[in-house]
């Protein structure tokens, strides 16, 4: 077992030296005062943002959200003042608390020790959704919704002036209200006459994000790609009407927008973060920005970084289920979706699809009729019409993922390829969809601020269906987003042409010498997985998260009306138990699913057996 001292060593030196000097050159500079950043000024000008359309641009139906009711994270849908008035920008509407010290420059608030619980709900309204849904409303028409956006803008220009408060501590936060505006302009046909109010508020965001452009480099996740397409957007919107630094904030968006895709996706189309939402916030900024692109008639990308797009764009489609959108729950999710454009559950990722494989793949990915058409019409990109192949069966090696397609079963296995931090301990994890309804089911995040206990829960072991050793997670915790001794997968064979089953398999070896090797199968009639295990201390303890149902526990096993496991073993099995589990689906919000859990404190092989019950009927 490695000292903890080492384990922290060992972790920095897979962070990147560069990287971590640039995070921790980048605090010290603000300890100390003596950032950049922290000497820009801006006064902001009075409003109007947004002027009226000259007539209805759009026949489209704009979405019901920021109607009567605003909507955070996708789920949480509290009613709006009847007066119509902006909310409280500084208020957590899920507990009502308020922030203090909102009147103070920003690198002195804390993320975490806000007083309000989790920033994000803070952050949420500053995001500007509401925006893009006033502008759809305006664009078709509405009365009263040009108004409404302007007095909003205006109101939250008062409630945070320039560099003040929590709405500016981040500056990915900062660049999606940059592309959001940008949209809006867009959607009221005045990104090319745009007022010099809204140029303003443009500008003062980009002189936020360019100065710690390292900063969110050296995270090597969605803040640079963020970052760096609001510069290109925002800097060719200043440009374009002839303001000063609008070049240069666009020469540097593009050169780092370039440089991240290069180095943060992979050959097979994986995203750094490890992420099914996280990799749709990536592509959707990567699909905004080219819209951005055409319709300012700018130079094209490099040949590598449409490729690494296309394969981007690829990927999540291998996730995603066609008929109901929803995909995997994999890797972290903090309710991010930058373009909510239409009607469509936040769990709908084929918006996200269809308008990434129509840019750069000059593909349909979708041929059944939905929102994920809408969502193209709102933005000007026509429907293609060469149809994407359907997706089959296909290792991801780059970024450890394997997906299995047997007749109505999908089954998604992770392994571990870890280039970058993990956030999650989802190792071997094994997701299983029937006829679209996802039977096996990962964790999700719940909260990057809630309690100890359920910020442990949702990213460990536990939360996911792999096997637990010795009540520890395989990788331990260094930080509240960093962990040390990442596994590294051996033994790694997928065999995904066979004509009665697909099989995939992987190992690992972690940092107390605990070793799990697990193979997967999938055919017509179900899934088969063996799990041998060996190297641990007390016990292991095989977890998996079940669907929720009517599941009653049987002497080898768990079934339902739908469907039965069947559990056997070459060693005793100490303890089977049908227990109460949990998944967030949606961020901070968070529901009860049954768990069944296998025990055994010996090696040996565990073999789990899940079909349709009608199928053994």
């Amino acid at each position: 077992m490695r000292p903890r001292k080492v384990l922290y060593l060992q972790t920095l030196w897979r962070l990147g030296l560069r990287n971590v000097w640039d995070v921790a050159w980048y605090r010290l500079r603000l300890r100390l005062g003596v950032h950049p950043v922290q000497r820009v000024r801006r006064v902001l000008k009075p409003g109007p943002f947004f002027t009226p359309p000259k007539a209805a641009v759009s026949a489209l139906s704009p979405p019901a959200h920021w109607r009567e009711n605003a909507r955070y994270f996708g789920w949480y849908e509290p009613s709006l003042e009847a007066t119509g008035a902006a909310p409280d920008w500084h208020r957590n509407p899920f507990n009502d608390a308020r922030m203090a010290n909102v009147d103070v420059p920003w690198w002195q608030l804390s993320d975490f020790d806000t007083g309000i619980g989790d920033i994000k709900t803070v952050w949420e309204a500053s995001r500007f959704d509401w925006v893009l849904a006033f502008a759809q409303q305006a664009a078709a028409g509405e009365a009263g919704a040009l108004d409404r956006l302007n007095q909003w803008i205006t109101d939250w220009c008062g409630q945070n002036p320039c560099y003040q408060g929590p709405n500016w501590k981040c500056a990915q936060e900062a660049s999606i209200r940059v592309m959001h505006l940008a949209v809006a302009a867009r959607l009221l046909g005045q990104e090319r006459s745009s007022l010099s109010s809204l140029l303003a508020l443009v500008e003062a965001h980009l002189a936020r994000i360019r100065p710690t452009l390292a900063y969110a480099r050296a995270q090597d996740n969605n803040h640079g790609t963020s970052e760096a397409a609001a510069l290109y957007i925002g800097g060719h919107w200043l440009a374009q009407h002839g303001l000063p630094d609008g070049a240069g904030h666009a020469a540097v968006g593009r050169r780092y927008l370039e440089e991240r895709v290069q180095r943060l996706v992979g050959k097979d189309g994986t995203f750094s973060q490890y992420s099914v939402n996280y990799h749709r916030l990536m592509l959707d900024t990567l699909s905004l920005v080219e819209c951005w692109r055409r319709w300012l008639d700018l130079p094209v990308f490099s040949s590598d970084y449409r490729a690494r797009a296309v394969k981007a764009a690829r990927w999540l489609y291998a996730m995603v289920n066609p008929d109901t959108g929803d995909a995997p729950n994999l890797g972290a999710n903090d309710g991010a979706n930058l373009l909510p454009l239409t009607d469509a559950d936040y769990r709908d990722y084929r918006p996200s699809v269809q308008i990434a494989l129509a840019l750069f793949a000059n593909e349909r990915g979708y041929e059944v009729a939905g929102l994920h058409q809408n969502h193209l019409a709102w933005l000007g990109v026509a429907e293609r019409e060469q149809p994407s192949p359907p997706a089959g069966p296909v290792q991801l090696d780059d970024g450890g993922y394997a997906v299995l397609r047997s007749g109505p079963w999908r089954a998604v296995f992770r392994y571990p390829r870890y280039r970058f931090r993990p956030s999650h301990c989802d190792a071997l994890h094994v997701d299983l969809w029937h006829d679209g309804r996802n039977v096996l089911r990962d964790g999700g995040s719940y909260s990057y601020n809630a309690e100890d206990h359920w910020r442990r829960y949702f990213a460990g072991s536990a939360a996911h269906n792999t096997v637990e050793f010795d009540g520890r997670d395989p990788m331990p915790v260094l930080g509240r987003f960093l962990r040390g001794a990442w596994l590294k997968a051996d033994a790694v064979n997928c065999a995904l042409d066979g004509a009665e089953a697909q099989t995939a398999q992987a190992a690992y070896t972690d940092w107390q010498s605990a070793r799990h090797f697990r193979q997967v199968s999938l055919g017509e009639e179900g899934l088969i997985v063996r799990d041998a295990v060996s190297g641990f201390g007390e016990k292991a303890v095989l977890r998996w998260r079940l669907i929720p149902g009517d599941w009653v526990l049987m002497t080898d096993g768990v079934q339902s009306s739908e469907y039965l496991l069947r559990i056997t073993a070459d060693m005793p099995i100490e303890r089977m138990a049908l227990l109460e589990g949990w998944e967030s689906r949606y961020y901070l919000h968070k529901n009860p699913i049954p768990v069944l859990e296998v025990e055994v404190t010996g090696p040996g092989t565990i073999k789990t057996l899940l079909a349709a019950a009608s199928a053994l009927q």
